[in-house]
């Protein structure tokens, strides 16, 4: 028997690192999972390790920065499953070529960035919202940062939606709380994932040395994993954390303990 037997879940962003592990554990907890991405194939093949793992997997090839992909994530999960329990809110983007100041920063990027890292939640959320009041409550798990709370140099639009991410969380926690409607946010820290790779990517030297020397930065003296993040995300939208919704858990290996960007020098990473 899993936690989450006989429930339905949306992970958006699922294709790869965060999203992809956490749809994984909702499976292996009982739950049907539905995920979105833009990612075709790699979204198919997590859809395929779904069904082996759980009751039911469906991929919706959707870009959720936009309304009408929102509500078709939505409709499709009722088609197939019928009805919606949880949603995590996890898409997000950090765009090589967007590691610039505000002066610098085309509005193309900043408004794709914003869309994408913010908007998108706004609107699952918005759509996803009807079919949890019709479960008579359930969870809205959104991806933040640590960016959100203290960020580094040249990431104006990425900190600004992982801001409002917090933001959101905490307002939307109030309007909802007394249908039962939990909603609440994960600070990632750096964590191995594509994102991560690109960003040590910029940098000289060889890639893995460098993400070793950003992990000996935290206390824990280690990066954190996809699966680091889905263990948290899982027990959020369980009932054991029922007493908990309009706040945030840091899953960052202590660094945001230590003063973060002007101690440990590692950048944000989650994705």
């Amino acid at each position: 028997m899993g936690s989450f037997d006989g429930k339905v879940v949306i992970v958006t962003g699922a294709a790869w690192g965060i999203g992809r592990d956490t749809a994984l554990e909702f499976a292996r907890e009982g739950a049907s999972v539905v995920i979105a991405d833009v990612d075709k194939a790699a979204g198919e093949a997590v859809e395929s390790r779904l069904r082996e793992l759980g009751p039911g997997g469906l991929f919706v090839d959707a870009d959720v920065s936009q309304a009408a992909a929102c509500r078709r994530v939505v409709s499709e999960t009722v088609a197939a499953f019928g009805a919606v329990d949880v949603l995590f809110n996890n898409v997000g983007i950090q765009p090589t070529d967007s590691y610039q100041n505000v002066e610098d920063t085309p509005e193309e990027t900043w408004d794709r960035i914003l869309d994408i890292n913010l908007k998108s939640y706004y609107l699952m959320s918005k759509y996803a919202i009807p079919e949890i009041r019709k479960r008579g409550g359930g969870a809205i798990i959104n991806t933040a940062s640590v960016q959100g709370l203290q960020s580094q140099n040249l990431v104006p639009a990425y900190a600004a939606s992982k801001g409002g991410i917090l933001s959101l969380t905490r307002q939307m926690s109030l309007d909802y709380a007394a249908e039962n409607i939990r909603v609440l946010a994960v600070n990632p820290g750096a964590i191995d994932t594509k994102m991560l790779r690109t960003s040590a990517e910029l940098a000289d030297g060889d890639t893995d040395e460098l993400i070793a020397s950003w992990g000996k930065g935290h206390p824990l003296g280690r990066i954190g994993t996809g699966q680091d993040i889905a263990n948290v995300v899982v027990f959020l939208a369980s009932d054991r954390a029922s007493f908990m919704t309009g706040s945030y858990i840091n899953v960052d290996g202590g660094f945001m303990a230590v003063g973060a960007w002007g101690s440990a020098g590692s950048p944000d990473s989650e994705g």
